[in-house]
């Protein structure tokens, strides 16, 4: 694997950190988004990316072996002034571009990272197909759709596959890699490889599955959450303390949806509400009486007011 240009496409919460982490790693990085106005919303979450990977490096020059970041260093070869040095260059070179053409001239990956929208992605892909060249990689960090739903779009099924991230992912290091039936070993190989290459801590996953690994998780704890709210059982704020307090977990789950974005979670709720049938018999039985018609009237009432989580100041909860 020769990788040298990363392409993003899609500027927000993850879209932006991977970036930023390929970025850091040393890659040639190119952010793709559809309007100026894109571009706005994402120099902000770059420059806060900034300063979070500093005060990173700050806590983990202080010793501080919980809040160490294994994504921006290993404990024995941590060098403070050599990593913020790697901050302020991935920070400066990352480019922002509107034009889908100039943006993937040369791309060796591009990682698609737009909202869980099946139909948009196809649209994505299908003008994507158009300017790619021979080369170039694709691979999509959908949280719940699977590849194979995309691979024909693409003009390359065999360079195909998902690489999904976790967030905050130069502290939560994991990178999910999961191929479909037409997907070359061969590229399945190079992406575990890249994925190792930006310090992150490649995770095979050798069955399509909804959700992966992580998310597979997950989203039954963030659905099961919101159900609790959606019905009157209780307040977001009371259902976190619950779990946190309960678990001993540093966040609760409207946190983290606040954090991932009310926009995707909305996405989430209608997947699973309309394709049970990625659900295993199990999660069948748990989840068909969830109340998916009332999550959606209490999300879509945030997303009226434009609270969309942290990205916007409040979702949830109220940020500064």
């Amino acid at each position: 694997m020769n990788y040298k240009k990363i392409v993003v496409a899609g500027g927000g919460v993850l879209g932006s950190q991977i970036a930023f982490q390929s970025a850091f790693c040393g890659y040639d990085v190119v952010i793709w988004l559809r309007s100026e106005e894109s571009k706005t919303r994402t120099k902000p979450k770059l420059e806060e990316l900034k300063k979070e990977y500093l005060e990173s490096i700050h806590l983990m020059e202080e010793k501080n072996e919980k809040e160490w970041a294994i994504g921006i260093a290993d404990p024995e070869s941590f060098n403070a002034e050599v990593c913020k040095q790697k901050v302020e260059d991935a920070y400066q070179k990352i480019q922002l571009i509107i034009d889908l053409k100039e943006a993937c001239k040369d791309a060796d990956l591009v990682i698609e990272s737009m909202a869980e929208n099946k139909e948009a992605k196809i649209e994505f892909y299908e003008k994507l197909a158009q300017v790619l060249e021979e080369k170039t990689v694709v691979v999509t960090n959908s949280s719940t759709l699977l590849p194979s739903m995309f691979a024909k779009y693409t003009g390359r099924p065999e360079k195909y596959l998902a690489l999904h991230f976790a967030n905050h992912i130069w502290k939560h290091n994991t990178a999910e890699v999961m191929g479909h039936e037409e997907t070359n070993e061969k590229y399945f190989d190079e992406i575990m490889f890249f994925a190792k290459s930006i310090r992150m801590l490649p995770l095979p996953v050798r069955k399509e599955k909804s959700g992966y690994l992580l998310n597979s998780m997950l989203v039954p704890f963030l659905l099961s959450a919101m159900d609790l709210y959606a019905n009157g059982i209780s307040d977001p704020e009371s259902i976190d303390i619950a779990w946190k307090q309960g678990t001993g977990a540093p966040n609760g789950p409207f946190e983290i949806m606040d954090v991932v974005g009310l926009t995707t979670v909305k996405n989430i709720v209608e997947q699973y509400q309309k394709v049970p049938g990625l659900l295993s018999p199990l999660l069948k039985k748990m989840m068909l009486p969830y109340n998916y018609k009332k999550m959606l009237e209490v999300i879509n009432q945030y997303i009226s007011e434009n609270k969309l989580g942290q990205s916007t100041g409040e979702g949830f909860y109220k940020y500064k």
